[in-house]
């Protein structure tokens, strides 16, 4: 079989009146543009709000006056919630939506920084970059790993479990063997074990899946946590005190201003979740396993009778999406911290979001993923220039952009049509 077409699913138009979702989030997008012009513009100072190309307060910086800043970005905010509201082509929606929300963020951060105290009114941008990528790190890969089932018609919420099993997995075998690349190979097959579970209850006996990514989820938590206390507390040194993976620098490219050093120089987690969101991309849409995979979670009744083994399908996706969250969990125990208990800390289900947030698409889930991991990031920035907005306030962003996706008020989101239907050979 050489080709095979994916059923296109029909989708009944929805007349919604003037007040489209375009429209309602234009006029959110107004309203925020009003608060940070007036706001924002009253609280910033005259003081310059400078964005340095380093990591720390020297060098090269990008400056503006705070409370022209603040006003400024407010309006450009308030321009492009203003054209959606009138109304925009919808490939125009999502870059204009973008330039709206870049717009409020950068007028806060004018806020803040030219409000910071004496010598701490800079934001090193190499800084922020970097640990933008590193806090979205497990992100990116769980992500990966709920589009690779999820495309084949398997939900997957057993994403947290994945990825603790493997940053527990990593940091015992790391330690046993003294070996980082042992870890490594242990942090896959322990993601890989909790979706071969996932795969046996829901594939072969039919479990809600839902259901079951749960209860898969309270096993990592209680297993790993077992055997932290029985063992990792009680001999940290033998058991928790893994190898960790050195920066590596690419030549070159290490030298790019501000992205040189923020990207190109880290470790092997980095440079694999960019590369695997690559793969991923072009393996589905590109090649014969892709439009499998698609064909499997749009219309699996189809694919079979065109002789594509659905089953099959399912179990493979499956099991790799395992080896690529597993590999994100070791992110955490290869390369940052000893393994301590439910240390992912519900990162598994952020990475859902993404998931839903980047529309089922690898690269979209990368944006989100990035997303999620800049507002982490701004809450550490925030807390170390003693901000007087809370960091635990910020904390919160990754779940209301959740609420949001979920929601569809950024653009009307599908699953794939397949997605979460156990399939019953005829």
């Amino acid at each position: 079989m050489s080709t095979m077409a994916v059923p296109d699913v029909a989708v009944a138009p929805v007349d919604e009146g003037f007040w489209t979702r375009g429209r309602k989030v234009g006029l959110t997008l107004l309203a925020l543009g009003l608060l940070a012009a007036v706001l924002f513009g009253a609280l910033a100072t005259d003081q310059q709000a400078r964005f340095t190309l380093s990591e720390d307060a020297a060098g090269t910086a990008l400056e503006i006056n705070g409370t022209i800043g603040a006003i400024l970005f407010g309006i450009i905010a308030i321009a492009a919630g203003a054209a959606l509201l009138a109304g925009v082509p919808k490939r125009w929606f999502l870059p204009v939506l973008a330039v709206g929300l870049v717009g409020f963020v950068l007028s806060f951060l004018c806020w803040q920084v030219s409000a910071a105290p004496s010598g701490q009114n800079f934001m090193p941008l190499v800084n922020i970059i970097r640990g933008t990528f590193i806090l979205a790190l497990p992100l990116i890969f769980g992500a990966l790993a709920g589009v690779l089932c999820e495309r084949s018609g398997v939900v997957n919420v057993a994403i947290e479990g994945q990825l603790l099993m493997g940053a527990f997995s990593g940091a015992l075998f790391g330690s046993l063997s003294g070996n980082v690349w042992v870890g490594l190979v242990a942090a896959a097959i322990g993601g890989a074990f909790i979706s071969l579970l996932l795969a046996v209850f829901a594939i072969r006996y039919l479990v809600d899946q839902v259901v079951m990514g749960i209860v898969l989820n309270l096993l990592a938590v209680g297993v790993t946590g077992f055997l932290y206390e029985r063992l990792m507390q009680t001999d940290a040194e033998k058991y928790n005190s893994a190898p960790r993976f050195s920066n590596w620098e690419i030549p070159l490219l290490k030298d790019i201003p501000v992205l040189g050093p923020a990207l190109f120089r880290g470790n092997i987690f980095l440079y694999l979740g960019l590369l695997l969101v690559l793969v991923i991309h072009i393996g589905l849409f590109r090649t014969r396993w892709g439009l499998r995979t698609r064909s499997v979670g749009e219309h699996p009744t189809a694919a079979d009778t065109l002789g594509v083994k659905v089953l099959r399908v399912r179990y493979r996706n499956v099991l790799l999406a395992g080896v690529v969250a597993g590999i994100g969990g070791a992110s955490y125990t290869l390369a940052l911290y000893s393994f301590t208990k439910n240390m992912i800390g519900g990162k598994g289900f952020i990475a859902l979001a993404a998931l839903i947030f980047g529309r089922w698409n690898p690269t979209g889930a990368l944006l989100a993923a990035l997303f999620f991991g800049f507002a982490d990031q701004l809450a550490t920035y925030l807390g170390a220039i003693n901000s007087s907005i809370p960091s635990q306030f910020l904390a919160m962003l990754p779940y209301l952009a959740t609420i949001l996706a979920v929601a569809g008020l950024v653009g009307r989101v599908r699953a794939p049509a397949a997605d979460g239907k156990p399939y019953i050979k005829g």
